[in-house]
């Protein structure tokens, strides 16, 4: 490495400086990584969960599905799943992990509660609608994990790249100044060390052949 600084105690002092400044930047760069990677690997077991609970319940609800098809026939089905009111009414939050803003959605989780007849339908229709209405509370879960996923991983990925650059290339930079500019002020210390010997002894010398 060119180092190209003059070799003087003030710029010592400033390349310490920036030394300890660049090791303390990593260190919390370290840890921040750290504390984002423990909270997306939390999230996605818990995405994992999510997405398995949306498997299980979605096989159940269009095996429920099928047999009101074939048992209410698919006119009828369809008839009352148009009946049906939507209720998609939610508000997005957000929380601060390490300075990422991840979402919070938040909504109220009704219960299902038919709005069809009960004379016109049969079990498998309640159990098809029960099953959905689960589906649709779960997939509301699962976007808010894999986003807070997402932006978590992009940050970590951002947050590692610095870290590298301040273990990689700003801490060896600066400890490699530190050094060169104690060496050489070392190294100046003792020729001028040697030269106060050199003059000191011509000065004796000189005493004694005046003497």
């Amino acid at each position: 490495m060119d180092i190209n600084i003059a070799p003087t105690k003030a710029n010592l002092m400033a390349a310490k400086a920036t030394l300890e400044f660049s090791q303390r930047g990593y260190e919390l760069l370290d840890k921040k990584r750290n504390v984002l990677i423990r909270e997306m690997m939390g999230l996605l077991d818990r995405a994992k969960e999510i997405q398995n609970k949306i498997n299980t319940t979605f096989k159940e609800a269009y095996e429920a599905l099928m047999m009101a098809n074939m048992t209410m026939g698919i006119a009828s089905v369809e008839d009352i799943a148009w009946s049906l009111p939507e209720n998609g009414h939610f508000d997005i939050l957000y929380k601060s992990v390490m300075g990422v803003e991840i979402p919070k959605i938040k909504y109220k989780k009704y219960e299902a509660v038919p709005s069809y007849s009960f004379y016109q339908t049969n079990a498998s229709m309640d159990v098809a609608f029960k099953r959905f209405w689960e589906i649709k509370f779960l997939i509301i879960e699962l976007a808010e994990v894999e986003n807070s996923v997402y932006k978590l991983a992009v940050e970590i990925k951002k947050t590692q790249k610095r870290a590298n650059a301040m273990q990689n290339i700003q801490i060896p930079k600066y400890s490699e100044m530190v050094k060169y500019i104690q060496d050489s002020l070392e190294e100046k210390d003792r020729e001028d060390f040697f030269r106060l010997k050199v003059v000191k002894k011509k000065r004796i010398k000189k005493k004694m052949v005046k003497a």
